[in-house]
């Protein structure tokens, strides 16, 4: 059955599409995923270049894009390589022609492992974290002799969703995998998540450092020499965690985008995280006002993903979004306000970025003079496995 979805998924499209004219935001079919071109490559751009400056490089994270088209682009601007959470987005990318791919969540199926083979085979470089000997047993019973697997040990010292945070246990898969042509143990993971959105800059610089302190702490014994790889951070953490001399490269995702929940914390030296511009909106027409307070969108639960705020009107100063449904939402007004806006196509800052991308087929690629030119496919959309 791993075979046969992923097969589904390496038939999917991935490359960009030119449309035959150009078209502005009012024609697109709402809601419509939009992402704004210059935005988009000056994010790219800041984020390289502040890594390039503390001497380290980019290991983005697909799960937030899930897009071959960003991939490739991120690659082109000095990625060593992209991570994905789960095997079915690793099959997409390697589909694609994305060569380097770290997944960054354990595998304990065989029919994974089996999917995974298939993958290493053909790219340049697969890698895969573990976190038991359970997960290394697997990989030494059901890899084969004709794949190679990168191998990170994935740490945890206080977020308890993936990761082992006993040495001697990191030890012992360590040694589990050693002596095998099949594997190369390269190093380790270590992603705080539960850090990215701490409020406050300085609690969370505080937090991350000591968490990276406790991390290169309980690995100090488990390497026989210095990890080729460590891996790790995100992009609530990009300013703090380039302080830590031994990380090699930093699993940063939602920078290319941001959403209202980065948007909102602190930065290092601005009351609100603006080191990246917002390139990403969903685009909803206004399609009926049954009250004199609000007006409805055709864009709810299904079109938006938000586990904490709501998505954030862009067009319209001092207005507020309430969720309305799976299909629907509500953008509260001013008495009377609300009329002139029926069949208005409004712009809507996302809450959560991942998610929400995981709920649409492709991008529509706004350029400088608000004209949507290319279309780009969510290959790895609805792959959670």
């Amino acid at each position: 059955m791993h075979e046969f979805v992923a097969k589904a998924l390496r038939d999917r499209p991935w490359q960009a599409v030119t449309l035959e004219r150009p078209q502005p935001l009012e024609a697109l079919p709402t809601p419509a995923l939009v992402l704004d071109r210059a935005a988009f490559e000056a994010n790219l751009t800041s984020m390289r270049d502040h890594l390039a400056a503390h001497g380290k490089v980019a290991r983005p994270h697909a799960k937030t894009h899930k897009c071959p088209v960003i991939s490739h682009t991120q690659m082109q601007a000095g990625a060593v390589g992209i991570c994905v959470a789960k095997v079915g987005e690793a099959v997409a990318h390697a589909a694609a022609g994305v060569q380097q791919i770290l997944v960054t969540s354990p595998v304990t199926h065989p029919g994974k492992i089996a999917v995974l083979a298939s993958v290493a085979r053909q790219i340049d470089g697969l890698d895969l974290v573990v976190d038991s000997i359970v997960g290394a047993e697997l990989l030494r019973k059901h890899w084969p002799g004709d794949a190679r697997l990168g191998v990170l040990l994935d740490v945890d010292v206080q977020m308890g969703r993936t990761g082992n945070h006993s040495a001697e246990s990191l030890r012992r898969i360590r040694e589990t995998l050693a002596d095998e042509a099949r594997f190369h143990c390269k190093g380790f993971q270590h992603y705080a998540g539960n850090l990215m959105h701490i409020a406050s800059y300085t609690e969370r610089r505080e937090r991350s450092l000591a968490a990276w302190e406790q991390a290169l702490a309980l690995t100090a014994d488990v390497f026989d020499a210095t990890p080729e790889v460590i891996t790790g951070c995100g992009t609530g953490t990009f300013d703090i965690d380039v302080a830590i001399e031994q990380i090699t490269d930093l699993q940063v995702g939602s920078y290319i985008f941001m959403d209202r929940e980065y948007v909102e914390i602190e930065g290092r030296d601005s009351p609100t995280l603006n080191a990246f511009t917002p390139s990403l909106s969903v685009a909803c027409t206004a399609i009926s006002a049954p009250t004199e307070f609000g007006v409805t969108v055709d864009g709810g639960f299904k079109a938006f993903a938000s586990d904490s705020v709501a998505p954030l009107p862009l067009d319209l100063p001092d207005a507020k979004f309430r969720f309305a449904g799976d299909e629907h939402g509500v953008v509260l007004r001013g008495k009377g306000d609300q009329e002139p806006l029926l069949g208005r196509v409004l712009s809507f800052m996302v809450p959560h970025c991942d998610p929400t991308v995981n709920l649409h087929d492709v991008y529509w690629v706004r350029d400088a003079d608000g004209l949507v030119r290319e279309i780009w496919p969510i290959t790895a959309r609805g792959a959670v496995w």
